[in-house]
């Protein structure tokens, strides 16, 4: 591939040029859309920390030890899928080293759906819903959602028809078990006044390299809430980018819980397009040792009347390092704009770090918007309430800093996904001292 390419290209992007290799038998549109993609991120590069989107993001192992796909695989197993599923009725996806995996999701068991609903892996979409593949193929300007343009082996599609509404949620369990990169891309769309929750989970062991793109089309008065649960290995760099369109009245519901992974970064990139659009972002995230993970966002208030909320938590203990960046943006069309965004850390020893930086960039005048940060320690007040009352001063410190990061958890409307997060949390806090 590097032969097409007629233009200077970032040396960073050489390994992955080389390692690219056309699938045999897919179609002309989708071969050059992978190319494109593939020609896009030679120009790009990597973003580095000059950069203010990634200043707080160190990339530079990722560069000089590329992980590249198609590496070495092993076995994923299936009792790591019985720990991390719900343990309720879902409609489940599962997908092993980016691939879908029919024989662990057909052991969750996909229960039937209703009519007006398609739930199928992107390569099953590609014969079955091209058109939708290709809207999903759109977005590939950023340097990462390029080469996931390029490279992406499958991700999941969920089409719901006007009106539908789904009961259950729909899961989705991505597992990891390999030695290179992992790419997948996704598509939701959701018909006017259609209706569902969606939970994304991934995990893993290994030394990999996951870049996940997911993009979302809200119709009018569609909803849909969206929960990711990220535990990777130690020694995995997690790349999530979501690109969100929401139209009139249409309503979205995201939170984003970071407990594990050696680099994790979440991008949550929001446009209110329709008026009277509602979007509420919330997140926590929890780093030690020397962990790395950031949650991104960028709200654009582009019609009238939209709601914006968000209320992010972090915690940093070790020498781990946190990040919050966030953004609204409201036009100067989008007026009687409600928009709120609230950043809260805690941090535990002196070697820790985190870094927020809300932003508001405002061109209208009858609007409603506040921004807020604070990084601090934990109540001494409280924790000595706490010893003085026999509690060990782990085990207090472990409480108060549960009680902390539960909030933005308890804002989480499905009763059973927000008990499981809690209990994700309470077992990533148990072994916090240790990391």
């Amino acid at each position: 591939m590097s032969t097409l390419i007629d233009f200077p290209m970032k040396p960073e992007a050489r390994p992955y040029l080389d390692a690219f290799a056309e699938t045999a038998g897919e179609p002309r549109w989708l071969r050059d859309a992978r190319r494109h993609g593939l020609s896009r991120f030679a120009e790009l590069g990597f973003p580095s920390r000059r950069s203010e989107n990634w200043r707080y993001l160190n990339l530079q192992p990722l560069e000089k030890a590329p992980l590249l796909p198609g590496a070495v695989s092993r076995e994923v197993s299936e009792a790591r899928l019985a720990d991390i599923a719900l343990a309720c009725p879902t409609h489940r996806l599962v997908f092993v080293n980016a691939s879908y995996s029919p024989a662990l999701s057909g052991v969750t068991g996909v229960h039937e759906l209703p009519e007006g609903v398609w739930l199928g892996s992107v390569k099953a979409a590609v014969g079955e819903r091209p058109e939708l593949v290709r809207t999903l193929l759109e977005d590939a300007d950023q340097p990462f959602a390029a080469l996931n343009a390029a490279f992406f082996a499958d991700g999941f599609v969920l089409d719901l028809a006007p009106g539908v509404v789904l009961d259950r949620p729909i899961e989705i369990v991505h597992l990891a078990s390999a030695t290179g990169s992992l790419h997948t891309r996704s598509l939701v769309n959701l018909g006017a006044g259609s209706r569902v929750t969606i939970i994304e989970t991934y995990t893993g062991r290994g030394r990999y390299w996951r870049n996940d793109f997911a993009a979302w089309r809200l119709a009018e008065g569609a909803a849909l809430t969206r929960v990711v649960l990220v535990e990777e290995s130690a020694e995995a760099v997690h790349l999530g980018e979501v690109s969100a369109t929401l139209e009139a009245r249409a309503k979205l519901d995201g939170f984003v819980c970071l407990l594990g992974g050696g680099t994790v970064r979440q991008e949550v990139s929001v446009t209110l397009a329709g008026d009277n659009a509602e979007c509420g972002i919330d997140g926590a995230f929890l780093v030690s040792g020397r962990e790395e993970a950031n949650i991104v966002t960028s709200i654009d208030h582009a019609a009238l009347g939209g709601t914006t909320t968000e209320l992010i938590k972090g915690v940093a203990a070790g020498r781990g390092h946190g990040a919050f960046q966030g953004k609204i943006i409201v036009r100067e069309g989008a007026q009687q704009t409600d928009a709120r965004q609230t950043s809260r850390n805690l941090i535990l020893g002196r070697r820790a770090v985190i870094d927020t930086k809300p932003e508001l960039e405002i061109l209208a005048d009858d609007v409603k918007c506040a921004h807020g940060a604070s990084v601090g320690d934990l109540d001494e007040a409280a924790l000595f309430y706490l010893r003085a009352r026999g509690i060990p001063t782990d085990e207090a410190r472990r409480l108060l800093v549960e009680g902390f990061l539960r909030e933005p958890v308890e804002g989480i409307g499905d009763p059973t996904i927000r008990e499981h997060l809690l209990h994700r949390l309470s077992l990533r806090l148990a072994r916090l001292e240790d990391a």
